[in-house]
């Protein structure tokens, strides 16, 4: 992982965003996915309820995601010690990665649009110690081309939760799907 003093911009072109044709608005989000996704953060915290970054894209579908998230993270006990917010385009993605990685938490969560985040994620690895494995995010990031726009690692072991109520993962520059646990009756 590069440090914040290296000089090189990890940013991607117009063309490279565009390249897989047109990326599509995040959907609102399921009662169904934020329950798998509080279940998710939930197995992959070390301390049960704990700390949360909370990252949105400035849409609607994901403002409401994010808050509908952090106000069911806070009725459980957890903490959210951040939310930022982004643009789907900026001249420096420097900002909104080192408010995100200010306080470390124990985990991340994000609810976006895949323009934006993917060049979050890239500023993020590049210049702070964010961890994708620590980070659990919405459907809206459930698109095939996200680990190869994001770039080589940049988003390995990031999981989130399917709008059906089922996970997913990145792993090795492919999303695998889980289709939701079957409770017996």
């Amino acid at each position: 992982m590069s440090t914040g003093t290296d000089r090189k911009s990890p940013l991607l072109g117009a063309r490279d965003l565009a390249a897989g044709g047109p990326l599509p608005n995040p959907a609102p989000h399921t009662e169904e996915e934020l329950a798998a996704l509080v279940s998710l953060l939930l197995r992959k915290a070390k301390h049960g309820t704990g700390t949360v970054a909370v990252g949105h894209s400035r849409d609607a579908a994901s403002r409401a995601a994010a808050g509908a998230f952090a106000a069911t993270w806070r009725a459980r006990g957890g903490t959210v010690l951040a939310t930022v917010d982004w643009p789907e385009t900026a001249a420096s993605w420097l900002r909104p990665a080192t408010r995100l990685t200010a306080e470390p938490p124990d985990a991340w969560v994000m609810a976006a649009a895949l323009p934006g985040f993917v060049q979050l994620a890239r500023r993020l690895r590049h210049s702070t110690e964010w961890d994708p494995a620590r980070t659990c995010a919405f459907a809206s990031l459930q698109d095939p081309r996200l680990p190869g726009l994001a770039g080589p690692g940049a988003v390995d072991g990031l999981s989130g939760a399917t709008a059906e109520g089922g996970t997913w993962e990145v792993r090795r520059h492919r999303i695998t799907v889980h289709p939701p646990e079957q409770v017996a009756p």
